[in-house]
């Protein structure tokens, strides 16, 4: 994250903690603990959601789908920063291309690397930071319900 000045990276944060609530909200409703959330560049909230796959039995509803939706239409998305718990999928992934969302914010990518380097490769400023909260979030979502999780990533159950 060299290219990341340091009161950058400050407000990244605060705006991860605001997805982390999400993601928080979504375990609480006995949902996958993904959350997500999209900004202005200048830090202005426009929407905030989770995955609520589970609780509205609607597969398109990740994270990142559920804030985007909320932060309504956008005549332009090229200044906006999505912040997501974790690294998103390649649903998630060909969201932020299709509207050229420039900035995504990723609270890890340990449990999964989604599409990640096809972001960077397209151009996306793509800024991992690592969260040991957001990994342990999911983690032990992962450990209690596997099944609930390949579901969620496209993967056949385990054996």
């Amino acid at each position: 994250m060299s290219n990341v000045t340091e009161q950058e990276l400050a407000m990244y944060r605060q705006m991860l903690a605001v997805a982390i609530e999400e993601a928080r909200e979504g375990l609480a409703e006995d949902g996958i603990p993904i959350g997500a959330a999209m900004f202005r560049k200048d830090g202005t909230l426009l929407g905030r959601g989770h995955n609520r796959r589970v609780q509205e039995k609607d597969p398109s509803i990740h994270g990142e789908t559920d804030a985007f939706r909320k932060a309504g239409r956008q005549t332009n998305y090229r200044d906006c920063v999505m912040v997501t718990t974790l690294a998103p999928c390649w649903y998630c992934s060909g969201l932020v291309r299709q509207f050229r969302i420039g900035t995504v914010v990723v609270g890890e990518s340990r449990n999964f690397s989604g599409g990640v380097e096809w972001l960077r490769e397209a151009g996306v400023n793509v800024i991992d930071l690592d969260s040991t909260e957001c990994a342990e979030l999911l983690a032990g979502y992962i450990e209690s319900h596997p099944e609930v999780w390949n579901e969620d990533i496209g993967e056949l159950p385990p054996e």
